[in-house]
């Protein structure tokens, strides 16, 4: 059977639901038989490789280790969701300061081991403030890492398709943009249900607002939803959404939804977020988001929540001042 391609895939934190689920996923796919897991709790980790060989993918050089440098020597694509787990009671925010910690570390093996790299996603909370760290330690190029966004968008599409009683693929366009947390920008404008622009239902028999009021909340938090249900975090959807990102990376299928990227134009400085992306061979690259008034000001509040998160990263050290970005990485400007 055939590859995507021959290149080296290296899931980090694969002991983990989400690398474990990532790591099935990619092998599903068919992206590349070459796939390295890694992890430091090498039990665990041992298991999840014994456990992948038993499901007898044809054709897969799979290879699990706990050394870092043997993991991302020769690193190709990287997919991360090598940071603490989110528990019931916690935001996003609350894993800031070990997450950040752990993002620079990542960034600094990156550099280190695999400067070759292509592209990587950064899956870990809150992401766009790891995938930033990892970009400013990593010293590659803003358009070689992105951070899963998209769960939010798939989240407001589950929302829509539920209410409407519609199958999912006839609610088209749904977009979340700025921060993957409790701060995001939905957005109405973008969306069509069943044809009809979800614009002009809101407010009418067919979607009164405060019905539209709940559908935002419950996207907002649907990620505290899955906790409350499952008594974990979510691990299903954001392993086969980052792995369909790596996907399009490698040359495949084009990926259908908002990534979180590098920012820094004349409206938004020196930030990860989720924006329009295209992600390609050639990297990620974005184009700025027209909505409505009302939209563009949740997505300025987004912008500066993330802001304020980036700045405290700051304040503890861990990221230098934004002036000094490029003496870490020169590709920041």
């Amino acid at each position: 059977m055939d590859f995507l391609t021959k290149d080296k895939l290296v899931i980090v934190g694969a002991a983990g639901m989400i690398g474990s689920n990532m790591a099935q996923t990619a092998m599903m796919m068919r992206l590349t038989p070459n796939i390295t897991l890694y992890d430091p709790y090498a039990p665990a980790l041992e298991g999840v490789a014994e456990e992948l060989r038993h499901c007898g993918f044809e054709g897969m050089n799979l290879v699990a280790t706990s050394d870092i440098k043997e993991a991302l020597t020769g690193a190709d694509y990287i997919v991360s969701s090598g940071g603490a787990a989110r528990k019931a009671g916690m935001t996003r925010e609350d894993l800031l300061k070990g997450n950040a910690e752990i993002a620079e570390q990542f960034g600094k093996d990156v550099k280190q081991y695999c400067p070759g790299v292509k592209h990587i996603v950064v899956v870990f909370n809150p992401a766009d403030i790891t995938g930033l760290i990892t970009l400013v330690y990593s010293g590659l190029k803003p358009s070689q890492v992105t951070t899963l966004a998209a769960l939010d968008s798939t989240r407001l599409q589950s929302e829509l398709a539920k209410f409407f009683k519609i199958a999912a693929d006839k609610v088209v366009n749904s977009r979340t943009y700025g921060g993957h947390g409790e701060q995001m920008a939905v957005f109405a404008s973008t969306t069509t249900v069943d044809g009809t622009p979800l614009d002009s239902l809101i407010g009418t028999d067919a979607l009164p607002v405060e019905e539209w009021e709940k559908i935002k909340v419950k996207v907002i938090q649907g990620g505290k939803n899955i906790i409350e249900l499952r008594g974990r975090s979510s691990f299903q959807s954001p392993a086969y959404l980052s792995i369909e990102m790596v996907a399009a990376a490698m040359g495949g299928k084009p990926f259908r939804w908002p990534a979180g990227c590098y920012v820094n134009n004349d409206k938004f400085k020196h930030i990860m977020m989720a924006m329009e992306t295209t992600i390609t061979k050639d990297g990620v690259s974005y184009k700025n988001i027209a909505g409505t008034p009302e939209e563009q000001k949740e997505l300025e509040k987004s912008y500066q929540h993330l802001c304020k998160l980036r700045d405290e990263v700051i304040e503890m050290g861990v990221l230098p001042r934004i002036p000094d970005w490029h003496k870490l990485n020169p590709n920041l400007h």
